[in-house]
């Protein structure tokens, strides 16, 4: 860590590989680090990579807000994936003010909702920072990135998985599609990525294509996309051969292992505009 740290930088961590990855580019910024990692999502390992962490849960967005206002935090990146099925599926209890929040919504969208929770921290003095400012490193480059590029058929099923993705996107119900042979074969919705591709799997068998983009709109401050070894492993149980994602506006977690078990499993990785 710098040993010229001024300033405390509020991580809020939810699940991945993505929390870890802000994290150190924060120190490397001369930045001290207060993680606050969701409960029951966040992997308290971040702990190591964190100057303070606590554990809050899901929902307590008036305690969230209590505890970097306690740390004198005046600037906050979101990172990591918060599934919506929380809401439907979990016994999470929310305080007063997500409840407030929930209730005042038009609809309860990603966007909708994001960008409600990024405000009152904004209305709270915190600002909140571009996931983008912490992950220089991370962000997908243009061109083919394994050894072996798309096929002629992958091609077409990328140019026309793309525009698809950006009309999800754009209507906020996903960032991702699986194309096969120019049909679409599963979108993503609250579901995520990795439930999408494996349904992918189930329906198409192998040899399907993967293409994740940024929404048209994209508030680099949340939900901004993003693939790791997760991805990779999930697209190895699929049997999926190509993962397509928009170049200069997504990130890999860790560009040099997925490259390297996509390449061993067959798998071709592509950054695209």
């Amino acid at each position: 860590m710098s040993a010229n740290i001024t300033k405390t930088l509020g991580l809020i961590a939810g699940q991945g590989e993505l929390p870890v990855a802000i994290a150190r580019e924060a120190h490397q910024q001369g930045f001290r680090v207060f993680a606050i990692g969701l409960a029951p999502l966040c992997d308290e390992a971040l702990k190591d990579h964190v100057d303070d962490f606590m554990a809050i849960s899901v929902g307590k967005l008036g305690s969230i807000i209590g505890a970097f206002k306690k740390a004198n935090v005046t600037e906050a990146v979101m990172g990591g994936k918060v599934p919506k099925t929380l809401v439907y599926k979990s016994k999470i209890i929310p305080d007063l003010k997500t409840v407030g929040l929930m209730m005042k919504l038009k609809d309860k969208s990603d966007d909708s909702i994001l960008l409600a929770v990024t405000e009152e921290f904004v209305k709270e003095g915190i600002n909140m920072r571009n996931v983008t400012d912490f992950t220089t490193n991370l962000i997908t480059p243009h061109g083919v990135l394994t050894k072996k590029g798309p096929s002629k058929q992958e091609e077409k099923d990328i140019e026309f998985g793309f525009q698809i993705a950006k009309e999800i996107g754009r209507l906020d119900i996903g960032q991702t599609v699986i194309v096969k042979d120019a049909a679409v074969i599963a979108v993503e919705a609250i579901e995520g990525t990795d439930s999408a591709i494996l349904r992918a799997g189930t329906l198409a068998g192998d040899g399907a294509v993967v293409i994740k983009v940024s929404k048209p709109a994209q508030d680099k401050r949340f939900d901004y996309p993003a693939a790791g070894m997760q991805t990779i492993r999930t697209m190895i149980e699929a049997k999926a051969r190509v993962l397509a994602l928009e170049a200069e506006h997504s990130l890999m977690l860790d560009k040099v292992n997925m490259v390297k078990d996509a390449t061993a499993a067959g798998i071709t990785i592509v950054g695209i505009k």
